[in-house]
């Protein structure tokens, strides 16, 4: 459906808290006194209680875990492909985990401003969920300015980063999508794809034909992308209204059912905003490390590896809420996934553009089979909502076919 506001359900505010415990005094009078449950909700927590967050103890062990494997690369008993491949792993678990925290810093100090909700989700939500591509693009970007690619090496910095960006865009309209309508044929309203169906379709082919003009994307190209992304995003806040009703509510529940009504201190909001940016932003620079010795050692390019296992490692938490979402509204499921792969091919990949000019290296893996892949499954997705406005178990096949398909060739052209 919408947007990337739906993407990560944990960041929507509680709209009904509120009525709720208005409904429950007024049918219960004498009943006062407040739960368990409710009086740790309503208590502002400090700086001193977020070490004992669960978010923070794992992105803790993440982080501890990913020194730990760094220690094991310089006397290496196993292959180092197969320490890489975890390192890689755990450093797309932290970039999550820690985006995830910053924009739970950021949220809850607009909130504190005074920022309205709907307004919070549509900016600072919809920039946070995106968060893992944007670091790991510009990130790639900031190594090419560092270390240009040199035509035929594996380990090529932004033939990774785009590799991640179309990877994700394909795993998510294909995989996860075609799971997701195995276990629930969903419906489709026509205006979801007069808009953001086809805004997806023209945000790949938009950046598809940047990099086929001269082989690369310049920093005005990059421009362009992240003009066009602020101007759909300032449709979306013009339109708000528009958007609040069921599939808010939907995602207000999930976020309920997992617990996350913990309220911070400024000071601790601030602690967030840091930390999360700081390990996010180191564990972006570890995908690209572990990609590039991944790379080197298969002898494969770099673009591989980011559409294969860094882009289904990003896409796990689309997964998991977009199956959530799907039992209970017939739209939220779809938008979590649009949302994201409209972001992806302007924003993230625009701003790293705008860092350095990102050059296509692989020229004959993109043009021959990631680009048509990416533009055909997108293509074949709408086509799918359109014909009779309603995702079937069969085409939910076919999409995860259609993935199954694309990585088999994938990994047979690159030998």
């Amino acid at each position: 459906m919408r947007l990337i506001l739906y993407r990560r359900y944990r960041y929507l505010p509680n709209l009904r808290s509120s009525t709720s415990q208005e409904a429950a005094c007024v049918a219960d009078p004498e009943d006062e006194s407040p739960t368990e449950s409710e009086t740790r909700s309503s208590v502002t927590r400090g700086i001193a209680s977020l070490f004992l967050w669960n978010q923070v103890l794992v992105i803790a062990s993440l982080f501890l875990a990913m020194l730990g494997v760094n220690s094991l690369m310089a006397e290496v008993t196993i292959t180092k492909v197969a320490i890489s491949v975890f390192l890689l792993l755990l450093a797309i678990g932290l970039l999550i985990a820690s985006a995830d925290f910053f924009v739970e810093g950021a949220k809850g100090l607009a909130r504190r401003i005074g920022v309205a909700e709907i307004i919070i989700g549509l900016t600072i939500v919809s920039l946070g969920t995106s968060l893992p591509e944007i670091l790991i693009s510009s990130q790639a970007a900031w190594e090419a300015r560092q270390n240009p690619c040199i035509a035929g090496a594996a380990d090529c910095a932004t033939d990774f980063a785009l590799g991640n960006i179309y990877g994700s865009v394909l795993v998510q309209i294909t995989l996860i999508l075609g799971l997701v309508v195995l276990i629930r044929p969903l419906s489709v309203r026509p205006s979801w794809i007069g808009r953001d169906g086809l805004m997806m379709l023209f945000a790949v082919v938009l950046l598809s034909v940047f990099l086929l003009l001269d082989d690369k994307l310049s920093r005005i190209e990059g421009f362009i992308l992240c003009a066009l992304y602020v101007c759909y995003i300032g449709y979306l806040v013009s339109h708000r209204e528009q958007i609040r009703a069921d599939e808010f509510e939907v995602i207000e529940e999930i976020r309920i059912e997992q617990e996350r009504t913990l309220d911070w201190t400024g000071a601790s909001y601030v602690v967030m905003l840091a930390v999360g940016l700081a390990l996010a932003m180191f564990a972006s620079e570890r995908v690209i490390d572990a990609a590039s010795i991944i790379a080197i050692e298969l002898g494969v390019p770099s673009a591989v590896v980011g559409t294969t296992i860094s882009a289904v490692g990003t896409s796990i938490p689309e997964l998991a809420v977009a199956l959530m979402a799907a039992r209970r509204s017939q739209g939220v499921a779809i938008g979590t996934l649009i949302g994201s792969n409209i972001t992806d091919p302007m924003l993230s990949v625009g701003l790293a553009a705008m860092i350095n000019p990102i050059s296509v290296m692989s020229t004959g893996l993109f043009y021959g089979l990631i680009m048509p892949a990416t533009i055909a499954c997108v293509a074949l997705c709408l086509l799918f909502m359109w014909t009779d406005f309603k995702f079937n178990r069969w085409e939910g096949g076919i999409l995860v076919g259609c993935y199954a398909v694309f990585v088999y060739l994938l990994l047979t052209i690159a030998g």
